[in-house]
């Protein structure tokens, strides 16, 4: 079976975070800048041999500078010590209609095992010829245990931000075209 190689579509996918906000709202956040390598044994994506997100710290957005800056700081990610979030998934599994996407989530320095379902939208081929796989994956983390450690409490004792975050993403992936053989040189010489 030949590898399949697969590239995100950023202008069809998202990556959201969502908190809890004085435990009576939810703040929402965005990373805008991300990438996502897989290789897959044929179209089969529980056979896949290589898996690989990352996303760029410093393109948090919460739709707030003021937070956004906050975040990036060393109360939370320390983006100038730790620019990226790395997962690298180990195994995905068909669990009835759904899959459970078993990985490594690396955030700062701390590197922990993580799950997350996994809805499989299906291969399609675009109006220009594209083939593509679409993805929607949630989980939920607890930020303390990747040494996000910021804390603080309101007078009457609401919790300003939430220990647990939940993760959504929406992921398109594109397949790459396979390179075409090398010519043998001797014949580009011949018709040289």
């Amino acid at each position: 079976m030949s590898i399949t190689k697969w590239a995100i579509d950023p202008a069809h996918s998202e990556v959201q975070f969502k908190v809890k906000h004085l435990m009576i709202t939810t703040v929402t956040g965005h990373f805008r800048k991300f990438d996502l390598k897989v290789e897959t044994e044929g179209d089969d994506f529980t056979k896949a041999s290589t898996l690989v997100f990352t996303a760029d710290i410093d393109s948090v957005d919460t739709n707030s500078e003021q937070r956004d800056g906050h975040i990036k700081s060393a109360d939370f990610f320390a983006a100038e010590q730790f620019p990226q979030l790395r997962f690298v998934g180990k195994k995905l599994e068909k669990q009835g209609d759904k899959y459970l996407l078993t990985g490594d989530l690396t955030i700062r320095d701390i590197t922990k095992t993580l799950s997350l379902d996994v809805d499989f939208g299906g291969i399609v081929t675009d109006p220009w010829g594209q083939t593509k796989a679409g993805f929607t994956v949630e989980g939920k983390i607890k930020r303390k245990d990747f040494n996000l450690m910021w804390h603080a409490v309101t007078e009457a004792g609401q919790v300003v931000a939430s220990n647990e975050v939940r993760i959504l993403c929406e992921i398109q992936v594109i397949k790459q075209a396979v390179p075409a053989p090398a010519e043998n040189k001797q014949e580009k010489a011949a018709t040289a």
